[in-house]
């Protein structure tokens, strides 16, 4: 098994999970439904074709800068300059100035595809709109042959100074050691897509969220990883 891990920093960013057209939310780091769909854009994956090889990937997110939530307002109308049709005032949700790792576990020959694509991106990436656009290269080093957990441990800090501060992690269950899932029980999330993304059908997986101290490594890759994949 091998891990990689994603930038997710932006002047705005959204991660819903609930959205209708009227009301569209943002969950408070990164979904999975989300970050799967980022992958699927880099690798040209089209929304109607199945990507259950991506959903077989154990999933994370560690949050370095939580950022500040904010709500647009919006007006749309279906015929406009039409009397007959009516104006629908929208809202929607989004993260300003917040900075996330997400982390992918799995196949270590899926993941490295996935790193190039990162690189070269079939479609263009944003980070859950399409107007918003990351302010950080998405991609980083090459795939850890570390879990999960550990790599978003060491993962280098996206915080603008070292405050001290602990970081949250939320992973799926089944991605946290044992030691820790016996000190808290998990929540639910409803962000696992179920076929194609056409379909827009999601089933909920089980998270554990955990805030920890940690002391995140300047460079992991080059201590963990072949030097002729690092500059690769």
């Amino acid at each position: 098994m091998a891990s990689l891990l994603l930038r997710l920093a932006a002047p705005m960013q959204a991660w819903g999970t609930r959205s209708r057209f009227d009301d569209r939310d943002t969950e408070a780091e990164p979904s999975r439904s989300g970050v799967l769909g980022l992958a699927a854009a880099a690798l040209g994956i089209d929304r109607a074709e199945p990507v259950d090889h991506l959903t077989r990937l154990a999933f994370g997110v560690r949050v370095d800068r939580a950022g500040v939530t904010g709500t647009d307002y919006h007006t749309a109308q279906l015929r406009p300059g039409d009397p007959r049709t009516r104006t629908d005032v929208t809202r929607r949700a989004y993260l300003a100035d917040a900075a996330f790792w997400a982390g992918l576990e799995g196949d270590r020959e899926l993941l490295t595809e996935l790193h190039a694509a990162l690189r070269n991106p079939h479609w263009p990436l944003s980070l859950g709109r399409k107007a918003f656009q990351p302010s950080l290269p998405i991609f980083a080093g090459p795939p850890l042959d570390l879990p999960l957990w550990e790599a978003l441990l060491i993962a280098p800090s996206l915080r603008r100074e070292d405050d001290g501060e602990p970081y949250r992690l939320v992973l799926d269950w089944e991605a946290v050691p044992e030691a820790e899932r016996s000190r808290a029980s998990p929540s639910r999330r409803q962000d696992v897509p179920d076929g194609p993304f056409a379909r827009r059908r999601y089933v909920s997986r089980d998270v554990l969220t955990v805030t920890l101290p940690l002391t995140p490594e300047p460079d992991p890759w080059l201590r963990l990883s072949p030097p002729e994949e690092v500059g690769a």
